[in-house]
């Protein structure tokens, strides 16, 4: 029973196309992302909404500045999502009114940089943003920008497969072990934040085998009776109860969803219930004792939009917009061939 975190178990939907290979991350300024926001201030209000770009910084780091440099509460300061170390990175962070004056403080944090500010009527929180527009140089790419085009036609036809990245499952990834001995045992060292995210390194490993196996089977953009299935348009979920939905999964415009375990998620039926169980079964591991997660399903696959390639003198650089809480580690993957290295920072 392998716990570890191996990305090389999990195959690429674009197999049969060479990739460029390459390396990424030389230099932060090589990975760009910018949040693309929920929502855009308004103009009025008590929250004070900041546009912040920085480089070399966690966005932990930025919020601890701005907790200590200028006296705002931690839990005053809000921010929509988490973004790389080794990167250069726009997004959103809110603050009260009140502390406006202290803002020029922030010249004194190297690598930051204010873009906008604006006044919003609530707090920035977890989760309101869209996604995140990458911009992203391969360097040493092989094959020009033909081929990677070819690959990325093909993930706009069928999709991005939505695989959790490497850094979801830790240094080796060996967070989905302890996490394992969580699940399994019910006690461990740790707080209950630790707890959570090594239940949750779990969850996330098997919902990866739950893609390689539709993968596999031959399911991934199709769906089947019993699965919950995503509206890519809406957001909204229903259960499948007949084969006349396959059409939409093979226009994209549905994609069957995959189980993070827990004591509310909407369970599968069926045949596709059965493609769970075989996960559980795997490491033996029942649905109940994840009964101290909420739970929740993620769809196989999400839509790649805004992509496009240049070629220049430093290499490839690829450009392309993906939805919250999907990775750019697994376009990468795709596109390079290889596996791509946990960036040492964060994720959304």
């Amino acid at each position: 029973m392998d716990l570890v975190y191996r990305p090389e178990r999990y195959p690429f939907l674009t197999a049969g196309l060479p990739g460029v290979g390459g390396v990424i991350r030389l230099l932060p300024q090589d990975f760009q992302v910018e949040e693309v926001p929920a929502y855009l201030p308004s103009g009025e209000g008590e929250h004070l909404y900041l546009f912040l770009e920085k480089e070399g910084l966690t966005t932990r780091q930025v919020l601890e500045f701005l907790r200590d440099e200028l006296g705002i509460p931690e839990k005053e300061i809000g921010v929509a999502g988490l973004k790389d170390k080794h990167a250069l990175t726009r997004q959103w962070f809110s603050i009260p009114k009140r502390h406006e004056d202290a803002l020029c403080l922030l010249e004194n944090l190297k690598g930051v940089r204010l873009l906008k500010a604006d006044l919003h009527t609530n707090k920035l929180r977890t989760g309101h943003l869209k996604g995140n527009r990458f911009r992203i140089l391969i360097r040493e790419a092989q094959g020009g920008r033909e081929r990677a085009e070819a690959i990325l036609r093909v993930l706009q036809e069928k999709g991005l497969p939505n695989y959790y990245g490497p850094q979801r499952f830790g240094l080796g990834g060996l967070n989905p072990a302890r996490g394992y001995e969580l699940v399994r045992k019910g006690k461990g060292r740790g707080s209950p934040w630790l707890k959570r995210f090594l239940i949750g390194s779990l969850q996330s490993l098997l919902f990866n085998d739950w893609v390689a196996l539709r993968m596999e089977r031959g399911l991934y953009d199709r769906v089947i009776p019993g699965d919950w299935a995503k509206k890519h348009a809406t957001g909204g979920e229903f259960l499948v109860e007949s084969e006349a939905e396959a059409e939409r999964a093979l226009r994209l415009e549905i994609s069957a969803t995959g189980p993070l375990f827990g004591k509310k998620y909407p369970e599968a039926r069926g045949e596709a219930r059965a493609l769970e169980d075989e996960i559980l079964e795997r490491y033996t591991l029942k649905r109940e004792e994840f009964r101290a997660r909420r739970g929740a399903r993620r769809p196989i696959r999400v839509p790649l939009a805004e992509w496009e390639v240049e070629e220049g003198p430093e290499g490839l650089w690829l450009s392309f917009f993906l939805p919250k809480g999907s990775y750019a580690t697994s376009l990468l993957r795709e596109v390079m061939k290889k596996e791509v290295d946990a960036p040492e920072g964060e994720e959304d």
